[in-house]
């Protein structure tokens, strides 16, 4: 028997250390070659690492959330024979481990500077003769398995058994209402019903009767959660709390008439053919693409530590686009060249490619400006946050419909505002409101936005 030590291998060019985001293995278990043994994410991506050799693991580098320097033993393995050489090397080149893989990237670009990890002793194992950590226990039920499995008996309340005993039926309840009642703490054996399933009118009655309290082992009250930040969301944690700290922002918004814009929009969906479905986001991108070929300080990076602003000939449009692991920004590159088809089937390719995890590092990073919409669950107005090295972001609020004079007249007409952060290092107020300015022939003008 030889134990084989997995160093984590050079896995970006700057990278000093590396984030543990899931373990597929614990100690003790038998891992065969390729097989996933973690996840691990640095600042331009999340990896994953497999063995390169069968065995059983040993010993472990950490916890999830645990930070592992570049170099250091990430997992031991014993395996049958000679000891192998592990296959991360001392210079860690790009083919130093089997199977790499990048799933999705955390956010923009940026080198993880080296921290004083890299010079202390390797993490801590833990050895294969300590207890494996219990798994965390799972919040109790609001109804014990059995009553899941509608097992519940109550009489039959049938005329037709006068003196005897009534007959015992198993009551019935459709997931939706049995996932309810466990929300709402409700014990689905005291509910009343005229037959043999529980529905939802059931629980309001159950509701009703009792004053909205519920009886029983239940409880309204949903059991505290702790959650551990690790992963992406740490990461847009950390760049969200220094965009704030770096970066003296100012807000503007701006008020546009959007009605034969969305004339316009509908029409064109109408005869689209086998084109994709164009929502508003892409007539918004091709006027910011407009003006800000006019205002081009605001279509700009700040490097602050060299004190270089450089104001971008080309629009790459970070798009935010929220995934199950959080807030993601996939860039459409060279988005002044596209037209309004082009830009729909771009913003659908990233959108999917980010929430599938398989968008590529460049498809995630280099924006020059960014857009944020939430379609119609947007607010009436809202703050958008920069992620730096830009300098201005914008965000686009819902559509409504209001009732504005128009030559003389009242009108329904729908409207939308346009929030505009800037970096005020940068942007001056006067640019911000004639870059606004700039979109409204734009966006309330379909024919010459198109032209």
């Amino acid at each position: 028997m030889a134990t084989y030590q997995f160093k984590l291998p050079d896995i970006g060019e700057g990278i000093a250390e590396a984030e543990i985001v899931a373990w597929h293995i614990k100690v003790g278990d038998r891992v065969e070659e390729d097989q996933q043994l973690a996840d691990m994410m640095t600042d331009k991506a999340t990896v994953e690492m497999e063995s390169p050799v069968a065995g059983t693991v040993r010993a472990l580098a950490g916890e999830v959330g645990d930070q592992v320097a570049i170099g250091s033993v990430l997992v031991e393995i014993e395996t049958e024979g000679a000891a192998a050489t592990p296959i991360a090397s001392q210079e860690g080149t790009e083919t130093d481990f089997k199977g790499e893989r990048i799933d999705s990237v955390a956010m923009a670009d940026g080198a993880v500077a080296p921290t004083a990890a890299q010079e202390e002793a390797l993490p801590a194992l833990a050895v294969a003769d300590e207890p494996a950590r219990p798994e965390r226990e799972a919040q109790p039920e609001v109804e014990e398995r059995t009553r899941e499995q509608t097992t519940e008996q109550r009489p039959s309340t049938s005329l037709g058994t006068s003196g005897s005993e009534a007959l015992k039926h198993v009551l019935l309840a459709s997931p939706a209402v049995r996932q309810r009642a466990r929300d709402l703490g409700i014990d689905l054996a005291q509910v009343k019903t005229a037959s043999d399933r529980v529905r939802h009118a059931d629980l309001d009655g159950y509701l009703l009767y009792n004053g909205g309290q519920v009886s029983g082992r239940g409880s309204a009250a949903r059991a505290d959660e702790q959650i551990k930040v690790v992963g992406l969301r740490r990461k847009i944690a950390e760049n969200m709390q220094e965009a704030k700290r770096r970066i003296p922002h100012f807000a503007l918004v701006e008020e546009y008439d959007v009605t034969a814009l969305e004339d316009a929009r509908a029409m064109m969906n109408r005869d689209r053919g086998d084109n994709p479905k164009l929502t508003l986001l892409p007539f918004l991108i091709t006027a910011l693409t407009r003006a800000l070929a006019e205002w081009p300080m605001i279509n700009a990076t700040y490097d602050d530590q060299a004190n270089v602003i450089t104001r971008h000939g080309a629009v790459h449009m970070g798009m935010a686009a929220q995934t199950s692991s959080g807030l993601m920004v996939p860039v459409i590159r060279n988005s002044e060249r596209l037209s309004v088809w082009e830009l729909a089937s771009e913003i659908g390719r990233l959108s999917e490619a980010a929430k599938t995890g398989k968008a590529t590092r460049e498809e995630l990073s280099g924006p020059t400006f960014t857009i944020s919409s939430l379609g119609p669950m947007g607010g009436i107005t809202s703050t958008p946050v920069i992620s730096p090295p830009q300098v201005a972001t914008v965000a686009v609020n819902k559509v409504e419909e209001k009732v504005v004079p128009l030559n003389g007249e009242l009108e329904i007409r729908k409207r939308m505002n346009l929030s505009l952060s800037c970096d005020h290092r940068v942007v001056d107020g006067w640019d911000a409101a004639n870059f606004l300015q700039a979109l409204k022939p734009l966006i309330e003008n379909p024919l010459r936005l198109l032209a």
